[in-house]
C-alpha cells in the first residue's frame, strides 16, 4: 500500500512528464519555435498553476494532471500559450494603466495565434467558444495584438462583467510575476477560492514536504529572477529569430504561420519617440539662457566672499542648445490620405514644437501640401506663424501621389537661398506614391500611420518611420 508521500512523489514525476512531453510534441510540431521553447527553465512549485517570469515557466504538478486529465491537447496549448506570451513581450510593458484589462488582451491575443496556427496538437474545446469572440475583434482590430485589443477596449469601453466573460475564454496562466515581487499563485487562489478547475486527482493529496523532494528539478529551485532588461533583450532576440526563419528557412509552414509572423512583424517593429525623432533635424544655435554647464561656481561665490558682493565672475547670459530651426514638412493630400489624419499629424508636431526648448523664436519651416501636384506652400517663421496656420488650414487636393514635386521645389528654394542649413524633410503619406530617383542633399523621412498589413518600402536613403494611431490621435 502506497504512503500520502508516495503519492506526491508519483504526481510531481507525472506531471514533470506531462509537461516534457507537451514541450517535445510543440518542438516537433512547431521546429521553427525550438529555440523559444527551450528558453525557459522548467520549475515546479506547489499550489502553483501555469506561469512565467520571462525566465523560468513555473508549474504546479496537480493543475498539470487535473489539465491533462480533462483533455490530453490542454498542458500543450497551455505551453504554447505560455511561450507565446514571451515571443510577444506581453510581460515587458512596463508601467499599464489596467492590468485586468493588459491581461485579457495578451490572452486574446496569444489564443488567436494558437487557433490560427492549426496545430492539431493544441486543438481543444475552447478554440470554439473563442472563435466568436475572435472573429468579432479581427473585424474591429484586423490585427489581434495585445497593444491592438487593448486599446481598442479602452477607447470603445468594456464592462467588467464582459472582461470577466472574456478572461474565462481565453485565460491560460497566472500573468502576477509579470509586475513585479508579489506572490504569483495570488490571482490563482482569487480565481478558483483555493480549488482548481476540472476535476481533482485525489481530493486527499498531501503536497510533499521540502526534505523529502525526490530531486526532480531541484537545480531550478535556486534559480534567481534574471534582471527584467536582460530577460526582455532575450526574448527580443528570440522573436527576431523565429521571425527570420519563418520568412526564410521554413516557408514549408506556408499560411499555417502566417498570422505568427503578421504579430511577429508588428513586435520586432522598431518604435520610436516621435518628440525625440524631431530632434534629428534639430541645429546648434546661440539662446539668450543662463549658461550652468559651463559657469563655475566657485570662484562667483568666492568673489562674494571675498569682495562682499561682488562676484569675480558672471554667468554666461547666452548658451549653445540643439533645436529646430529649418526643416521642410511635407503631406500628402491624396484621395487615399485622410484630410483628418493630415490635420492630426500637423498638430501633433505642432505640439511638441510648442513644448519648451523645442525650436528658436525665428525659424524657416515650410509647410507643403502635395498630391501628384504642390497643392499649397506656407513658410512659418515663428510660432505665431503656426498658430495661424493649424487655426486656418485647409486640406487642398485629393488626386493621385507622386512625391518628387516635393523635393524639386525644395530643391528650388535651397538654390535661391530660401535655406542655410536645410537639416531635412519629413513627409507624411500612406506610401503609396513615385518615389525621386535620387537622394538629396538632406535627410528625408517618410512617415507613415500604422497599417496591420502594409509595410511601405521607402528607398534605401530615406527613413521610414511607423506611428502608431495612438501616438497621432492623442
Amino acid at each position: 500500500m502506497s504512503t500520502g508521500t508516495d503519492k506526491d512523489i508519483l504526481i510531481k514525476q507525472a506531471a514533470h512528464d506531462v509537461l516534457s512531453l507537451a514541450r517535445s510534441i510543440l518542438m516537433v510540431r512547431l521546429r521553427f519555435m525550438d529555440i523559444a521553447l527551450n528558453r525557459l527553465e522548467i520549475l515546479p512549485e506547489d499550489n502553483a498553476t501555469l506561469s512565467t517570469d520571462g525566465t523560468r515557466l513555473i508549474y504546479g504538478p496537480e493543475h498539470i494532471l487535473r489539465l491533462y486529465k480533462s483533455e490530453r491537447e490542454r498542458p500543450v496549448r497551455d505551453h504554447l500559450h505560455v511561450i507565446l506570451h514571451c515571443i510577444y513581450s506581453h510581460m515587458f510593458v512596463g508601467n499599464i494603466a489596467d492590468r485586468k484589462l493588459w491581461d485579457l488582451a495578451c490572452d486574446i491575443a496569444v489564443e488567436s495565434t494558437i487557433n490560427d496556427l492549426g496545430a492539431r496538437v493544441a486543438e481543444t474545446s475552447r478554440q470554439e467558444l473563442q472563435r466568436s469572440v475572435t472573429e468579432w475583434l479581427r473585424s474591429e482590430v484586423k490585427l489581434l495584438t495585445a497593444e491592438k485589443i487593448y486599446h481598442y477596449f479602452r477607447e470603445t469601453g468594456i464592462t467588467d462583467a464582459e472582461t470577466e466573460r472574456l478572461r474565462s475564454l481565453f485565460e491560460a496562466d497566472d500573468h502576477s510575476g509579470w509586475y513585479g515581487p508579489e506572490t504569483a499563485n495570488s490571482r490563482y487562489e482569487e480565481r478558483t477560492n483555493g480549488k482548481d478547475e476540472g476535476s481533482p486527482v485525489d481530493e486527499g493529496i498531501e503536497l510533499i514536504p521540502d526534505e523529502l523532494d525526490d530531486g526532480i528539478n531541484q537545480k531550478n529551485r535556486s534559480l534567481q529572477r534574471r534582471p527584467l532588461e536582460e530577460a526582455e533583450e532575450d526574448w527580443k532576440k528570440i522573436a527576431e529569430k523565429i521571425q527570420e526563419d519563418l520568412e526564410t528557412f521554413s516557408r514549408e509552414q506556408g499560411d499555417v504561420s502566417g498570422v505568427l509572423t503578421q504579430n511577429l512583424r508588428e513586435v520586432n517593429r522598431e518604435r520610436y519617440d516621435y518628440a525625440s525623432f524631431l530632434k534629428k533635424f534639430a541645429v546648434y544655435g546661440e539662446t539668450v539662457a543662463v549658461n550652468d554647464e559651463e559657469f563655475d561656481y566657485i570662484y562667483y561665490t568666492y568673489g562674494l566672499k571675498l569682495y562682499e558682493n561682488m562676484p569675480l565672475v558672471e554667468p554666461l547670459e547666452y548658451k549653445e542648445l540643439r533645436r529646430i530651426k529649418e526643416f521642410v514638412i511635407a503631406v500628402d493630400t491624396s484621395g487615399s490620405t485622410s484630410g483628418e489624419l493630415v490635420q492630426r499629424f500637423l498638430q501633433k508636431t505642432y505640439n511638441i514644437l510648442k513644448t519648451t526648448e523645442s525650436y528658436f523664436s525665428r525659424v524657416n519651416i515650410h509647410i507643403i501640401q502635395c498630391d501628384a501636384d504642390i497643392q499649397d506652400h506656407v513658410k512659418i517663421c515663428c510660432e505665431e506663424d503656426f498658430d495661424n496656420y493649424i487655426s486656418t488650414m485647409q486640406i487642398k487636393g485629393l488626386g493621385g501621389t507622386d512625391f518628387r514635386p516635393v523635393f524639386d521645389l525644395v530643391d528650388r528654394l535651397i538654390k535661391a537661398g530660401e535655406f542655410t542649413d536645410l537639416k531635412g524633410l519629413l513627409y507624411f503619406t500612406d506610401g503609396r506614391g513615385t518615389y525621386p530617383a535620387r537622394k538629396p542633399d538632406y535627410e528625408t523621412a517618410f512617415i507613415f500611420l500604422d497599417d496591420e498589413y502594409n509595410e511601405p518600402d521607402v528607398p534605401p536613403w530615406a527613413i521610414r518611420l511607423v506611428l502608431q494611431n495612438e501616438d497621432v490621435y492623442r
